[in-house]
């Protein structure tokens, strides 16, 4: 299980889960894309626009079956969406640390249905992102090509390590470079920065920045349905290999 996790906005996080699941899919492996978001960006994206229609916040508020809940959404790819009640979730903190292992346990009965559960994650830290904690055993974090996103990330990273106390398990932590342009200088010493900082973690593909990445999820559709000959198709296809086969940056210099 694999959960896509930034508390900063704006960094690709939403769709690089869309893309990936649909890559993913496309290999012919069995997908469960799971939107713990309340805003529900990866429900929309998908293509399933209903906004009373209850999801994850069911398994959380109702104690509902997960299975009851999944859609297919393409072949391959199915969706437990957020569900409009799911903003209401933050709320069960007070009741104690047991609440953070509910999504855990609603997704344990599934895991032998689906090859990979990815999960989109809120750009929040609180009960949402420590359920998915407990439920994965990998992260991955997409970290756009400007200045400030290394800031943010050395907080999430230190988060994350305290997190691991806490659940006393290891995680196995990625770093997908996201947004990113060859031309830019900044870009180039953002990818440096981060292959230094943090050896054998980041990601071999960086995504480029495109229109088609930007505009495909306003039509209910991945960027392989969109616009598969794009550098965004591309680019969302081998990074799904980078993370199947552990491929990562060596230690460079430009």
């Amino acid at each position: 299980m694999l959960a896509i996790l930034n508390h900063k906005g704006g960094v690709g996080k939403t769709t690089s889960c869309l893309n990936l699941a649909s890559a993913f899919a496309d290999m012919e492996l069995r997908i469960l894309a799971v939107d713990l978001d309340p805003q529900a960006h990866l429900t929309i994206s998908l293509g399933v626009t209903d906004s009373g229609l209850s999801g994850v916040d069911d398994i959380f508020l109702k104690q509902a079956n997960g299975l009851d809940l999944i859609l297919q959404v393409r072949e391959n790819l199915d969706l437990l969406p957020a569900g409009y009640r799911l903003g209401e979730v933050e709320k069960l903190a007070a009741q104690g640390a047991s609440k953070a292992k509910i999504l855990q346990q609603a997704l344990q009965p599934l895991r032998n249905q689906y090859d990979m559960v990815l999960i989109d994650c809120p750009p929040t830290s609180g009960l949402l992102n420590f359920n998915a904690l407990f439920a994965v055993d990998e992260v991955i974090i997409p970290v756009s090509s400007d200045y400030l996103a290394l800031h943010g990330l050395s907080q999430l990273l230190r988060t994350l390590k305290s997190a691991e106390k806490f659940m006393h398990k290891k995680l196995v932590t990625w770093i997908a470079l996201t947004r990113y342009t060859m031309r830019r200088r900044l870009s180039r010493q953002v990818r440096q920065k981060l292959i230094n900082y943090f050896p054998h973690q980041v990601l071999s593909t960086c995504i480029r920045e495109s229109a088609p990445l930007a505009e495909s999820p306003s039509f209910g559709k991945s960027i392989f349905d969109y616009s598969r000959r794009s550098n965004g198709a591309h680019d969302y296809a081998s990074l799904a290999d980078d993370i199947l086969y552990q491929r990562v940056i060596e230690n460079q210099t430009e």
